[in-house]
């Protein structure tokens, strides 16, 4: 099938999109003011489209597009939530959107303390003594903490050297680690969790954290995570989790009464701010007073009604980022946890779990489960049985494509071998999980009577398969210099 022709395709000699008033003012050679070395070329090939053709080309793209709005979009782990439309509206204040950072703390109180409020929340919400909202990202989140981890060590006279990784970890963990200058001591478990004994195993004063994902990325709780805890606090150690997956046990337990000592989350999936496309994104990260000291700079502090900022703290591992974060997402989810109270994020966290179970039990029957046990915010199929007829993971999430579904996250977690990771979120209805549910029946009975109809697929987008290796790995450069 023919797709939208490119947008250089629909070009036009000396076509414009705009009208530009002619100049009420001298001419003046740029070369005049600007050094000839930072004057751009005009850039080749450049399109030329008027603007109800370059309008009309975007909507016909967008049309096209999988999307949280368009339909179910069950990506697991870095889930792309719902974000209810009136966090946009708050986020678009005035008050908010206008304010500059550069605004001294009298001219920004307002947004301060909306800042030190969702801190609270977000202590309150994971049982933290203290939140920075500061990191741009998850990931920049995994490194604040371990960084604060290292200055913990490094403050104690005693630094330590390694970090205990499980391999049902999120995958950015190992990386986050290394960057801090860490070591990192890598675990496997065959039964989906982690087990106090293989901790113990490693577990030694050299050690500086267990750094580990909970629930973890194969969609389970980790049991054993007060006994883990306790034999790393016991060697001296801190515990690390990722809180990527916090949308499976917010408002229903604490982290922190679990022995965690630093946890970071992850704003985009557990309270509704955008993902995706680079950003902007936001992954603050609480911490027990052990690790308050090192918190970055600045504090958001109160004395009485006012609210400032705070740059005296001598032994914070400093700025991590220019300002103080990303200002807009964290108005965004201050109004979701507003908005929820604390009932409705305790609803929306079972709600998830529901959702997910509810799947998991309708399509173990079509679909190999590694782990047939109650599983928490998402669930992982292999395609073991179809791989019998020559069928594999990528196989059926084209296919999916050709049922109007964006397919789930495939090939990941690793220790399942052709993984198919499911994520419903709370707010999908049960007449769409039902469709999800028929769409994947329909491909598990296909790959047995009529397996180069999966093989082949998609067959309904505008392309088919894209090569998508090289795609990544060789971008085509359509703007150059003659």
């Amino acid at each position: 099938m023919a797709g939208e022709p490119l947008i250089f395709e629909k070009s036009a000699s000396k076509r414009r999109g705009i009208s530009i008033p002619k100049s009420d003012v001298p001419e003046t050679s740029p070369n005049d003011v600007i050094p000839q070395g930072m004057l751009r070329d005009e850039i080749d090939g450049f399109p030329q489209v008027s603007e109800i053709d370059v309008v009309r080309h975007f909507v016909n793209l967008s049309h096209m597009n999988f999307g949280v709005d368009t339909g179910f979009y069950p990506l697991g782990s870095c889930t792309m939530k719902y974000n209810p439309k009136v966090n946009e509206d708050v986020a678009r204040l005035s008050g908010f959107s206008k304010g500059h950072p550069y605004q001294p703390p009298e001219l920004m109180q307002g947004a301060l303390q909306v800042m030190y409020e969702l801190e609270g929340f977000l202590s309150e919400i994971s049982g933290m003594d203290a939140v920075t909202l500061q990191p741009s990202a998850g990931a920049q989140g995994e490194f604040c903490g371990m960084l604060m981890i290292a200055a913990h060590f490094r403050a104690m006279g005693k630094p330590r050297k390694k970090v205990i990784i499980p391999d049902t970890a999120h995958g950015t963990n190992p990386a986050s680690s290394h960057l801090a200058g860490f070591t990192v001591v890598s675990i496997k478990e065959g039964k989906g969790v982690i087990s106090p004994e293989t901790v113990e195993s490693v577990m030694d004063e050299d050690t500086a954290a267990l750094m580990l994902t909970n629930p973890n990325t194969l969609g389970l709780f980790e049991s054993n995570i007060k006994e883990i805890a306790d034999i790393v606090h016991r060697k001296g150690g801190v515990v690390y989790c990722d809180g990527a997956n916090l949308n499976a046990i917010m408002g229903i337990a604490k982290l922190g009464d679990m022995g965690v000592d630093v946890v970071q989350f992850n704003l985009h999936k557990t309270f509704s701010t955008p993902h995706g496309g680079g950003g902007p994104g936001a992954g603050p990260v609480g911490v027990k007073k052990i690790l308050e000291p090192y918190l970055p700079v600045p504090r958001i502090i109160k004395k009485g009604k006012r609210f400032n900022l705070d740059f005296n703290r001598p032994m914070s591992i400093g700025r991590l980022r220019a300002f103080y974060g990303n200002f807009g997402i964290m108005v965004r989810a201050y109004s979701y946890i507003r908005a929820m109270g604390a009932e409705g994020l305790k609803r929306a966290s079972e709600m998830a779990v529901l959702n997910a179970n509810y799947i998991k039990e309708k399509l173990k029957k079509d679909f190999y489960l590694p782990f047939d046990v109650p599983c928490m915010h998402e669930c992982v199929f292999s395609d073991k049985i179809q791989s019998e007829n020559n069928v594999h993971t990528i196989d059926i999430a084209k296919r999916l494509m050709d049922f109007g579904f964006h397919p789930p996250t495939i090939y990941f977690p690793l220790v399942v071998s052709g993984a198919m990771m499911i994520e419903p979120t709370e707010t999908e209805s049960k007449e769409t999980l039902d469709k999800f549910i028929k769409a994947m029946s329909e491909i598990a009975d296909e790959a047995k009577s009529n397996p180069e109809m999966v093989r082949n697929a998609p067959h309904t987008t505008p392309l088919t398969r894209l090569d998508e290796i090289s795609a990544a790995k060789k971008p085509v450069m359509r703007w150059r210099k003659g």
